[in-house]
């Protein structure tokens, strides 16, 4: 994912349901006839929450392959995602394509290099040193649930939708001037929290596109290695 130097580090905090011991049950002899609630109420009341999910997490070894979207410039290109030994690398469209770029995570540095982007002249590759899979996922765990959803992708997909943001300046609650600086709607498989589905990406990170939106939509996505490899543009990039 194309994230910026500025990091989210939040506690992953898991969520069960816990519902306070119902008083004893009045007979129905003694009943306050102002009482609605009935015997079905109140088991309802006492059944558990379900637990949320945990958090998505980025495996270490993986391969995948989908499509990268960019909506408001009708552009939709083949895209890979793959993961190995910790090191991971998204690749989208091609030379043939309107648009071209892949993004690294290796040997703890994150790396971005776009080859091909409408009006785009700048092709050198960035590095940000000390960021690893681990620093990503540190900024997943702070995601917050959303829900359970079936996603009509290539096949029907039941996943947990997941929520993730970085917010400047950070403000206590109240009227202060903020900035959604990276919003991500994450979805993994409901079985799998490293089986990624699908990710929108909103905010400065996505600073090419006119609407700052770009999808990624997964067809496959398999818990085995993948290939990584560093550009040699980027061998050499400060």
């Amino acid at each position: 994912m194309r994230w910026t130097r500025a990091r989210r580090t939040a506690v992953s905090v898991v969520l069960a349901g816990v519902i306070a011991a119902a008083s004893a049950a009045m007979s129905p002899a003694g009943a306050d006839p102002r009482d609605d609630t009935g015997p079905a109420r109140k088991a309802a009341a006492e059944k558990p929450r379900p637990a949320e999910p945990l958090p998505p997490r980025l495996p270490r070894d993986f391969r995948g392959k989908g499509k990268w979207i960019v909506r408001d410039l009708g552009i939709t290109v083949p895209f890979t995602w793959e993961g190995r030994n910790g090191d991971s690398q998204m690749v989208a469209g091609g030379p043939q394509y309107p648009i071209w770029f892949t993004n690294l995570i290796y040997r703890g540095s994150l790396y971005t290099l776009t080859y091909k982007w409408p009006n785009l002249t700048d092709h050198s590759c960035s590095r940000i040193p000390g960021f690893d899979r681990e620093t990503l996922n540190e900024a997943l765990a702070g995601s917050r649930f959303v829900g359970r959803e079936t996603l009509d992708l290539n096949v029907p997909r039941r996943v947990n939708h997941w929520r993730v943001g970085v917010v400047v300046p950070q403000r206590p609650p109240g009227k202060f001037l903020r900035f959604p600086l990276a919003l991500g709607d994450i979805y993994v498989d409901e079985k799998n929290r490293g089986t990624f589905w699908q990710v929108l990406q909103f905010g400065v990170q996505n600073l090419y596109d006119p609407e700052l939106d770009e999808w990624l939509r997964m067809d496959t996505f398999q818990h085995k290695p993948g290939t990584v490899t560093l550009p040699r543009r980027c061998a050499s990039a400060s």
